[in-house]
């Protein structure tokens, strides 16, 4: 049985009792509305680690858009009963107040790696991002975080975060988990209308023959280029970027010398899609 616990105190007792015991503890930090992508991280927790906690927390300060907040998903029953055939031994699922109680006037910045592509067309995403994650770190004291890759730019701003600060954790990548399709999976894909849900997976294939002609020599920037055409041929909206990037570091790239990623987000109705693929 997954115990429910919603406040800091209450978990760190738990979380004390374990580790006197030797115990290593992981964590899967999470905005609910869980999905295969989150129950693979929390397979992998629960291989790497003796007790696991998933937390739920939808962060109001790593939204920019009030709309996008008030419409995320949230169904803390059907999470919980997922967590709960997968084992999970903890599921942290505090309110506002007790991530920010009142006075709260602490935010983590990261500079370099954060400030292009979500960065750029999502101000203030990743303070509020650095700012939470590190919270739940100080919260659920775990030796292990399991991010998913889909999120790219987030899991190399967690990283820089904890190399920097010297924070106790080891962070663990895991791979994007999709559709057969081949859309990344994501709590936003419910909000996708028939129609553009049976046109979404048109993102991942042309990053994929992007890349493809990227390995084999084709120039980066022309290639982008019919990419986003293509794409938005296929009747996708607006493109915030689709960019080659070096896998560290997120740096700009127009010659494939080292290992790289493309990196997109586009608009579908009004849902928007982002993604990554490996050069």
């Amino acid at each position: 049985m997954t115990q429910v616990i919603r406040t800091s105190a209450e978990l760190r007792e738990k979380v004390a009792t374990w580790k006197r015991s030797g115990m290593l503890v992981g964590v899967v930090p999470t905005m609910g509305a869980l999905h295969d992508g989150h129950l693979s991280l929390v397979r992998e927790a629960r291989k790497q680690s003796d007790r696991v906690i998933v937390t739920i927390f939808v962060n109001p300060m790593q939204f920019n858009n009030k709309d996008d907040l008030e419409k995320y998903p949230r169904d803390e029953d059907h999470d919980l009963a997922l967590l709960e055939a997968e084992g999970v031994d903890v599921l942290f699922a505090p309110g506002v107040h007790e991530v920010y109680p009142d006075g709260f006037a602490t935010v983590v910045a990261v500079s370099g790696v954060s400030e292009p592509l979500e960065g750029a067309f999502r101000p203030g995403h990743f303070e509020g991002v650095a700012t939470v994650v590190m919270k739940l770190f100080g919260m659920t004291q775990a030796g292990r975080a399991f991010f998913g890759e889909k999120d790219w730019q987030q899991v190399q701003v967690v990283k820089r975060m904890v190399e920097d600060l010297n924070v106790p954790i080891r962070i663990i990548p895991c791979p994007t988990i999709r559709e057969e399709d081949g859309l990344a999976m994501s709590s936003r894909n419910v909000r996708l209308s028939p129609e553009h849900r049976a046109l979404a997976p048109r993102l991942h294939a042309e990053m994929q023959a992007a890349a493809a002609a990227i390995r084999a020599g084709a120039p980066v920037t022309a290639t982008l280029e019919a990419a986003k055409a293509a794409i938005g041929a296929a009747g996708f909206g607006a493109w915030d970027y689709l960019d080659l990037r070096s896998a560290e570091g997120l740096r700009p790239i127009t010659e494939l010398s080292e290992p790289a990623r493309i990196l997109a987000a586009v608009h579908l109705g009004d849902v928007r899609l982002i993604d990554n693929i490996a050069v």
